[in-house]
């Protein structure tokens, strides 16, 4: 971590943090929801992972965004 960046890479890293948050809620979500039946154990796993990565969204958002969401 001791590479310099300006401040357009550091604004790249964050929009690619941004979306791979997205995609992997997503996918979180998408499991919670096919193990709910079979695996209600897993499926609670995959739903904490979940709102750990809207969390993360969140945040990011809020940085990226200043004042665009409420809450």
């Amino acid at each position: 971590m001791t590479d310099v960046v300006d401040s357009d890479e550091l604004l790249r890293r964050m929009h690619r943090a941004r979306a791979c948050a997205v995609e992997e809620g997503r996918r979180w979500r998408s499991r919670s929801e096919e193990l709910r039946t079979t695996d209600p154990q897993g499926s609670q796993e995959a739903a904490v992972r979940t709102v750990a990565y809207e969390a993360v969204l969140r945040v990011l958002d809020e940085v990226l965004t200043p004042g665009r969401t409420s809450g």
